[in-house]
């Protein structure tokens, strides 16, 4: 499969050519388009993650991937990606919360590395859809 590369805030992004679809139009205000069955979910860097929250978020689940999505609803919503009306309040608390039962001597860290990956989708995905 060829693949084109996407240079985004000086760094260099890998995705493979067509796994990427947009919303209609060739201006700048578009947006990327990702449901269930999108392609792109393989393509950027967490993504598997966001679908997964996305999933449990319209299922009512209070999941680790379904709070993670709460947290970054706003600017998940603003690249296109759609999310029930009705999200889990104070889902920052809640996540570290349900990472603590785990295990509480790691529930920092990997609350850290969580909203890394979401931080790193919400950015790659900020690239490819402009």
């Amino acid at each position: 499969m060829s693949k084109f590369i996407y240079v985004c805030d000086a760094r260099l992004v890998f995705f493979p050519r067509g796994s990427i679809e947009f919303a209609p139009g060739g201006t700048s205000e578009n947006r990327m388009t990702m449901g269930e069955s999108s392609s792109a979910a393989g393509a950027l860097p967490g993504a598997d993650l966001i679908e997964e929250g996305a999933r449990d978020l319209r299922a009512g689940r209070e999941t680790v991937a379904g709070l993670l999505v709460a947290i970054g609803a706003p600017r998940l919503r603003r690249l296109g990606i759609e999310l029930p009306e009705v999200l889990p309040q104070n889902p920052e608390h809640r996540l570290y919360a349900l990472l603590a039962n785990d295990g509480e001597d790691s529930a920092h860290s990997r609350y850290n590395a969580l909203i890394r990956r979401l931080v790193s989708f919400e950015r790659a995905a900020e690239c490819v859809s402009r």
